[in-house]
């Protein structure tokens, strides 16, 4: 027999592409398991291309490894077969460990498979040999590889079904470890069906093939390339499937805050107006179809605003958020408890008989008129509730949560804090309130809003010194209309805005034109609306009015509640300065009614302070209102500031506050509101120092 022996090189090299073809491998199953349709059978078709070229490399490596006398020649035919033997193979082990579950009978079976494949290729690529006296085989070898194949083809089998489904970096290194435990074992049936070939000592190879030694060369250049070229497309493939699946997770994650924003209250976390609407859409379906009943319950707490402006935005969040959790402690069943803005709140609630929306209703009432503990302040509110009941009360939305809203404000009506069924007679009141506020929308188009004046006089009886400008609404049908008509809807809908930016402009407007009549030292005071207070366009609509009608800075005073600056103490300080540096006065309007910090009221750049007419008017009964106009006035004095008093209408009253320092005196008794044409009419009307003072 021919004395063989091995190049070491070349065997360390035969072992590492088995041991790359194994890593492939499992990689492949990754990438098989993990994708669907087309991608899949690439992915499965290419990677068992891939792995089967690498095991019948790495045979073929360890055939060339064999050192003998004489230089070996290989058939071209039976080489390609056994290289479509080895991909076949491959091919079936992929598919196999892919499959949603792999059982022992499932597993021997195709262990079965692939090692008779893996050794079919290996004999097949050992009769490539072209010998003239060919092969002496040792069975009991033969039989030996056969079995390591079978064994090898098991373990393969179950640890690429078992490392298939993660890309962790924990089952990366499990795979560098199973891969090198399979390319041994793929190494070891190779040269275990080494150790079972012989060659006669007379043979001599045939020189009608392949030349072995460039086979070699061949072999491992282009097996190496096929398995890293796979191998990286699989990596990068893996890569960008994380970074998809990231980017999905985050897109995911972003669609779902969005869905959040978009469809609840972000205070309390409650559904907000538009998922309101679709639940009660879904809700009139249901009711319809199945001929049952449900309550739309339209809530309101009453002294909220006056929580939030006593206290500020903070505490009134807090308070929203209180009253929302014990809403919720009181619900049973199906319910969608929603916050469509504001201090209001809708509930949707099944019931079998009205009596069941009256119990939860007692309950709510009852719930939210005990006192909230927010902070270090004990805080009260109530609840004003109007129930609307389908099919009875309304058969679309539109019309229950009108209903509702209706019944509402007959509870708020008749003293707060309770609940009432909507009846048909309540359609009247809320019919006339919503047309009242359609006609406002038109109101300023249609040049309906007056201003009127009330004198101001210098304590105690003159001469004038200016006059406070009071908002009115000439309505075409229901005549002059007090501001308490229609100012308070108007602050809910926010047309307070654009009123309050037109009241600006009309009382400028009318200062120039008493200007151009001879009077060019009068000045002008325009009351602002806590929410025109908040608009970051309050500035440049104060300055283009002074300059649209040629009124010097100084001449116009800006006045704010005390409950209004005291919102946001800070933001009012920048405001009312950026004012004032323009040349602008300021003014504290009402105080004494609001909660405010003396810090804050020495900040404001504010030049006078008008003392709120319930104090004033509390001086006739009472000694404690005296002592508290007399705070006010001496802390006035001690910032220096000018004091106005309001709402004078005895005499006594116009003795008392003379005596006590005030500068400025206005009230019934002086004058009454009276609009500009008329104000020629009044007593002491030529002075040159006098001023005029618009407002709502």
């Amino acid at each position: 027999m021919i004395v063989i022996s091995y190049n070491a090189f070349i065997v360390m090299v035969s072992i590492l592409v088995a041991m790359l073809a194994s890593f492939t491998a499992l990689d492949m199953a990754g990438r098989v398991a993990i994708s669907t349709g087309k991608t899949a059978k690439f992915w499965l078709l290419g990677g068992g291309f891939a792995m089967g070229i690498g095991i019948w490399a790495m045979h073929f490596i360890g055939m060339l490894s064999m050192s003998m006398s004489r230089v070996m020649y290989y058939s071209p035919a039976l080489t390609v077969i056994s290289a479509a033997i080895a991909v076949c193979a491959s091919i079936f082990a992929l598919w196999l460990v892919c499959q949603g579950e792999l059982p022992l009978r499932r597993l021997m079976g195709g262990a079965l498979i692939m090692g008779t494949g893996v050794a079919a290729m290996h004999y097949t690529g050992m009769a490539a040999l072209m010998f003239t006296h060919g092969i002496v085989w040792l069975w009991g070898w033969v039989a030996a590889s056969v079995v390591i194949a079978l064994v090898a083809s098991g373990v393969a089998l179950w640890l690429a079904f078992n490392l298939r489904d993660s890309t962790s970096s924990r089952v990366i290194v499990l795979r560098f470890g199973a891969s090198g435990v399979m390319g041994l074992a793929i190494a070891g049936m190779h040269y275990t069906g080494m150790m079972a070939a012989e060659f006669p000592l007379h043979s001599h190879s045939t020189q009608a093939g392949v030349n072995g030694n460039w086979l070699m060369i061949l072999v491992t250049v282009v097996a190496i390339t096929i398995l890293g070229i796979m191998l990286v497309v699989s990596m990068l493939d893996a890569r960008m499937q994380a970074r998809t699946f990231m980017l999905a997770s985050s897109l995911a994650e972003a669609n779902r805050e969005l869905a959040q924003l978009a469809l609840h209250d972000n205070l309390t976390r409650l559904p907000n107006r538009i998922l309101l609407e679709d639940r009660l859409e879904q809700a009139i379906n249901k009711a319809s179809r199945e001929r049952s009943h449900f309550a739309l319950m339209f809530m309101d707490l009453d002294g909220f605003k006056a929580v939030n402006d006593a206290f500020g935005h903070h505490i009134g969040d807090n308070l929203l958020i209180g009253v929302t959790e014990r809403m919720n402690q009181q619900m049973n069943g199906y319910y969608t408890l929603a916050r469509p803005g504001g201090d209001e709140f809708v509930l949707l609630l099944e019931i079998d008989d009205p009596n069941d929306a009256a119990a939860m209703a007692d309950k709510l009432v009852k719930a939210i008129d005990r006192p909230f503990t927010i902070s270090r302040y004990e805080l009260t509110v109530s609840l004003s509730i109007g129930i609307a009941v389908y099919p009875d009360d309304g058969i679309d939305e539109r019309e229950l949560m009108f209903n509702a809203d209706a019944a509402m404000y007959h509870t708020k009506n008749n003293g707060r804090n309770g609940y009432t069924f909507f009846q048909p007679s309540m359609n009247t009141q809320a019919q006339s309130q919503l047309q009242l506020n359609n006609d406002l929308w038109q109101a300023m188009d249609n040049n309906e809003l007056r201003l009127f004046y009330q004198p101001k006089y210098c304590a105690p009886r003159g001469p004038i010194l200016g006059f406070e400008a009071l908002l009115r609404w000439q309505h075409p049908t229901r005549g002059l209309l007090m501001p308490d008509h229609f100012l308070p809807m108007a602050e809910k809908t926010g047309m307070i805005v654009n009123i309050g930016h037109w009241v600006i402009n009309e009382a400028c407007r009318q200062l120039r034109q008493w200007h151009l009549q001879g009077h060019p030292h009068w000045s002008v005071a325009v009351n602002l609306s806590a929410l025109q207070f908040e608009q970051s366009a309050l500035v440049e609509t104060v300055i283009d009015a002074l300059a649209k009608y040629e009124i010097p800075p100084e001449l116009l005073t800006l006045e704010v509640t005390e409950t209004t600056a005291m919102r946001d103490p800070d933001e009012s300080v920048r405001i009312l300065t950026e004012l004032t540096q323009f040349g602008v006065k300021a003014s504290i309007d009402d105080f004494g009614t609001g909660y405010s910090s003396l810090l804050y009221l020495k900040r404001l750049p504010a030049s006078e302070l008008k003392i709120d007419r319930a104090f004033v008017h509390e001086l006739q009964h009472q000694t404690e209102g005296a002592t508290i106009v007399s705070a006010i006035v001496a802390l006035a004095q001690s910032l220096q500031l000018k004091v106005v008093a309001e709402g004078v209408e005895t005499a006594e009253q116009q003795a008392f506050l003379t005596g006590l320092g005030c500068n400025t005196l206005q009230g019934y008794l002086l004058g009454k509101p009276i609009p500009p044409e008329k104000i020629g009419e009044l007593n002491n009307f030529v002075d040159e120092n006098n001023g005029l003072t618009a407002g709502f």
